[in-house]
């Protein structure tokens, strides 16, 4: 697997070496305005996503704008491609200090047809595949004793909506699997907190919402908006940095006010 092509690996042995990010499906959406965030908070960004063109356009964007960042191919629903992935960053710097689950899918289907196909690779995608790289990431973690986890969650993880049998129960596993990573990992110096997204502005919004369903996040949200990926973004680069070093196990609804809704007309 090839580095981006852009930026030359410095020697994992400097001192003053920046914190190493990883950030899955990083190279559009959410994860790209992530992606930036990191890098724009100093860090070595690399950029794991499913679509290398994507990746490597935006590692060829950030280290145009004087930053340090490196397109990987990565699929996490394969376990080979987790492996290589991370491969590729140890070698490179021999450890990563920073992981974002950011890479999700997400369809909508009737709970009575849902397909079973399509359960399963949610699955394989949205929950199994975090919890893989939550593995290669810690254990390069614990070897410098300081690391932090980031899984991108979802309010449909957090509160039921129609067709969204897969996406929404895999998005509960990831809130489950925060909580179990982060009383795990408490004792190697490593945090896993979660973000979860209300309606966000996205590629996958785009073709997932239908006029009807926009219709209704806007009227749900308080805030009469859908939010834009950079609002996500900046709470993730909070809680990947020093200062949130006694944040641990939590998911944050970064939602306009969605979960705390009850009735907003009288």
């Amino acid at each position: 697997m090839n580095l981006n092509p852009h930026a030359s690996p410095r020697a994992a042995k400097t001192a003053t070496l920046p914190r190493i990010a990883l950030v899955t499906g990083g190279g559009s959406g959410i994860g790209a305005a992530i992606s930036q965030q990191l890098a724009e908070n100093g860090h070595i960004v690399f950029i794991g996503d499913i679509n290398p063109h994507a990746s490597r356009d935006l590692a060829a964007t950030l280290c145009a704008a004087g930053h340090e960042a490196y397109a990987v191919e990565l699929d996490v629903s394969s376990p080979a491609s987790i492996d290589e992935a991370f491969g590729t960053i140890g070698q490179a710097f021999g450890r990563c200090d920073i992981l974002v689950n950011n890479a999700g899918i997400a369809k909508t289907f009737p709970f009575l047809d849902y397909p079973i196909e399509h359960w399963r690779n949610v699955f394989d995608v949205n929950v199994t595949g975090p919890m893989l790289c939550g593995q290669h990431a810690a254990r390069l973690m614990r070897k410098q004793g300081w690391g932090r986890i980031v899984n991108i969650a979802s309010i449909s993880g957090l509160r039921a909506s129609s067709g969204r049998t897969a996406y929404g129960t895999s998005k509960a596993a990831v809130v489950g699997l925060t909580r179990q990573m982060a009383i795990e990992l408490a004792e190697y110096g490593i945090t896993t907190n979660g973000v979860a997204p209300g309606p966000i502005d996205t590629p996958m919004t785009l073709d997932l919402h239908s006029a009807v369903a926009r219709e209704n996040y806007t009227r749900a949200v308080p805030a009469k908006r859908y939010g834009v990926p950079e609002e996500i973004a900046a709470v993730v680069g909070f809680l990947c940095s020093e200062q949130a070093s006694y944040v641990n196990g939590h998911t944050v609804p970064v939602d306009g006010g969605f979960m705390a809704a009850g009735v907003l007309e009288i």
